[in-house]
């Protein structure tokens, strides 16, 4: 039997992150990966440039039942902390739109770095393991297929089921629920939307149509660029909203924001009556989406020949589509998952379980879900970071 002080399930983000943290400490640590690598969705991350970071992280950028437990871990290792330990390391790196930070060369750069940060510190890493079972007894005796581990302190970084073919399950759930704590119900998030036969837009002929909107579902919204496919809409904004949508919701979508596309087809009208109403949209909307908008209404021929009443309805379908989803493309392609072990059974401090002494939870298994754009990272790093201290 093997005897560490820190055993850590799952060699993503958060696992590494707290690897190291414990190691600093003198911690004799192991961590057991199921996969025969170790950072697997930091490596696709990004484009395979892993958008590491955020510089605009607050607890605001999360989805939670407890929309402040972020706060404390977020506080305590933040971007710029993060940041230190990439220019320690001499990776170069860029920020794109909105904060979000990027390699230079590739992902590689920041698993080679936490790779190298363990190293450092002495930590055990053992790839292609699968746990068996795990008993509480003085401690914990994780089974494996190689053998039994004890240890004191015991961390889950599994994640949670998105991406399923890189390996992910809802593994991490079934350890909580052994121990009794409660689980938010899990479900796929930065997810691309479907749509049924009775759709508004028949996307298979706008398939690959790209276009900069404003997406609302409730009181929340984005700006960001939407992207029409054969099966519905993806695309950053669209991604994003899926966080917050729910099953019979409507989406409103403003195909061009900050302009008053009423007004404009007006003025147009004033200065180029003859003008043909796809052409004059195609001023406003990539020149597919102004043509099919024009055939889906029945409104064409020079705007000259159109009431105010018809511009009226082409504006207003271009300035406020609205239109409900009937699903997702579910886990396959969602990036994160929304839901998890619930914070009710955490401490935002140390991120242990309040009723089971030595065992922690971190990352995507935590009821803990942020938005694109580096957030889910840095909670992965910050959490990671908090357990560290403690385990």
């Amino acid at each position: 039997m093997q005897d560490f002080d820190v055993v850590i399930i799952g060699g993503g983000a958060a696992g590494l992150m707290c690897a190291i943290e414990a190691g600093k400490r003198g911690r004799r640590v192991i961590l057991l990966e199921k996969g025969k690598k170790v950072a697997g969705k930091i490596r696709i991350s990004g484009g395979g440039r892993c958008n590491f970071t955020n510089i605009h992280t607050t607890a605001a950028n999360f989805q939670s039942a407890n929309p402040h437990f972020a706060k404390s871990a977020l506080k305590r290792y933040g971007p710029n902390d993060f940041i230190s330990l990439v220019e320690k390391h001499g990776i170069v790196y860029h920020e794109k739109t909105l904060g979000q930070l990027f390699c230079n060369n590739s992902a590689q750069d920041i698993i080679d770095m936490l790779l190298d940060e363990c190293v450092k510190v002495d930590v055990v890493i053992k790839t292609s393991i699968t746990v068996e079972a795990i008993e509480k007894k003085d401690g914990f005796l994780i089974k494996t297929e190689e053998g039994d581990i004890k240890c004191q302190s015991l961390v889950i970084a599994t994640g949670g089921p998105s991406i399923p073919k890189m390996g992910a399950t809802g593994w991490g759930y079934d350890v909580a629920r052994q121990f009794k704590l409660k689980i938010v119900d899990p479900v796929p998030a930065l997810v691309p939307l479907t749509f049924g036969e009775a759709f508004i837009f028949d996307f298979r002929k706008l398939s690959g149509v790209s276009v900069d909107v404003r997406v609302q579902c409730g009181k929340v919204s984005f700006d960001e660029a939407l992207l029409f496919t054969h099966r519905g809409l993806s695309g950053p904004a669209i991604l994003q909203i899926s966080s917050y949508w729910r099953s019979g919701q409507d989406i409103i979508i403003n195909l061009a924001p900050g302009r008053d596309v009423f007004e404009s087809l007006k003025e147009t009208k004033q200065n180029h009556p003859k003008q043909e109403l796809p052409t004059a949209l195609a001023a406003l909307l990539p020149k597919r989406l102004a043509t099919y908008i024009s055939e889906h209404t029945g409104i064409t021929g020079p705007l000259a020949d159109l009431s105010h009443k018809k511009l009226e309805k082409v504006a207003d379908l271009v300035n406020n589509w609205r239109i409900t989803p009937n699903g997702t493309e579910g886990f396959a392609t969602a990036e994160v998952t929304r839901g998890g072990v619930s914070t009710d059974e955490l401490s935002s401090k140390t991120m242990e379980a309040a009723k089971v002494s030595g065992l922690y939870f971190i990352g995507e298994v935590v009821d803990v879900t942020g938005h694109l754009g580096g957030y889910n990272f840095q909670w992965a790093w910050a959490s990671g970071h908090a357990a560290g201290q403690y385990v």
